[in-house]
């Protein structure tokens, strides 16, 4: 096993970074693009391990292991549950990243989410990739090239993700988590892609019967009051899920916190506690309401796989479906429209996602606007 195994469906990508890692094309500055769920991250972590290991990644050195456990003390990662990654935590990164590394080789600073540095911090940033330490090594994760400032860009050795095929994920899934064939291909197809959401369908009976309840809504849009309901009850559903995954990490937050200012139950409060709580509530409630446009933008992206297997559907396609298991629901859509009407309706959903997303529309607002755009045509039913 090496560092490169757990990518999947990246064999050029892999090609690149193994030669770099060797010392052919290596680069100071890094920028690792491609959509979600194509693994931006873990091929940028799997570079850091292979320049840290004596044989470019063999994956059972110590190095490797420490560096894909997140406990390598020349790695730095910065990932963020936040709307924006401020200049305060770009200038520390830039620090830090001044020093020599603690090991022989290379000090590697990894940011996570690129696409949401300020302004602010892009120009802080971009100081310490112009002229960067000779031991040090950037890396940039961001959906595309355009997310990044072109000054930065251009300092940057671009690497570009693909989507891995179904197969692939399906391959990963059955060799990496010992998931059985069938629900192995499900969750490949309907996580169009997307690595860890192809591992919580196939690992979760709860996460698969979410997705049903959001792809099933297209067929159900037949009147003003279903339309209501489908949106009042995407906007919960999102929100449950959201809330299931902050509240486990609020949880842990919290208790570190009590932990370093040695708080017990009852036990008396130092006097900088409370700004310290008031400081992290904020924050976890900054990062909920991120946390819930994330998982509403992901049951979008499940709307709008339904409009296009109707369209694959109408013309005839030989491709499989993505929401095979729901064909009678798709034959009805195909039914009751045209695919010109479902083209538009990718466009509506795509136009509600820009609203929550970009212009700060509150979920339920945008949610029901959407969904009677989404209306099935009067006299088609």
């Amino acid at each position: 096993m090496t560092v490169w195994d757990d990518l999947v469906g990246q064999p050029h990508a892999i090609e690149a970074m193994r030669e770099a890692a060797s010392g052919h094309g290596m680069s100071h500055a890094w920028l690792f693009t491609g959509p979600p769920g194509s693994g931006r991250s873990n091929a940028a972590i799997a570079l850091a391990a292979a320049l840290q290991c004596e044989q470019a990644g063999c994956g059972q050195c110590h190095s490797c292991h420490t560096v894909l456990a997140g406990t390598h003390a020349d790695i730095t990662i910065v990932r963020t549950e936040k709307l924006s990654i401020g200049v305060d935590e770009v200038r520390d990164l830039v620090r830090r990243s001044a020093l020599a590394p603690v090991g022989r080789r290379w000090q590697v600073m990894i940011v996570e989410d690129a696409d949401r540095l300020t302004e602010h911090a892009c120009n802080a940033l971009l100081k310490a990739i112009e002229e960067p330490t000779e031991r040090t090594v950037w890396m940039l994760c961001a959906p595309t090239v355009e997310d990044v400032l072109p000054t930065i860009r251009s300092r940057c050795r671009l690497l570009t993700l693909a989507t891995p095929t179904a197969a692939d994920v399906a391959a990963f899934l059955v060799r990496r988590d010992g998931v059985a064939e069938g629900l192995a291909a499900y969750a490949a197809r309907a996580s169009q892609g997307h690595i860890g959401r192809a591992r919580a369908l196939a690992r979760d009976e709860a996460t698969r019967n979410r997705r049903r309840e959001v792809v099933t809504i297209p067929a159900k849009l037949t009147s003003l009051g279903a339309c209501m309901i489908a949106a009042a009850n995407l906007a919960e559903v999102t929100k449950e899920e959201a809330d299931l995954i902050t509240s486990r990490l609020d949880e842990r937050e919290k208790a570190d916190l009590d932990t370093t200012y040695g708080v017990v139950e009852r036990g008396r409060r130092p006097r900088d506690y409370a700004p310290a709580v008031a400081a992290l509530e904020r924050a976890q409630k900054t990062r909920a309401k991120r946390r819930h446009l994330d998982v509403v933008d992901r049951g979008l992206m499940d709307l709008v796989s339904v409009y296009r297997d109707a369209i694959s559907e109408a013309t005839g396609s030989t491709g499989a479906l993505v929401n095979e298991e729901i064909r009678g629901d798709i034959v009805e859509v195909v039914r009751s429209s045209t695919p010109e009407l479902n083209l538009r309706r990718i466009r509506w959903i795509f136009d509600a996602r820009e609203q929550m997303l970009e212009f700060n529309v509150p979920v339920p607002l945008a949610l029901e606007s959407m969904m009677l755009a989404l209306k099935v045509p009067e006299g088609s039913r």
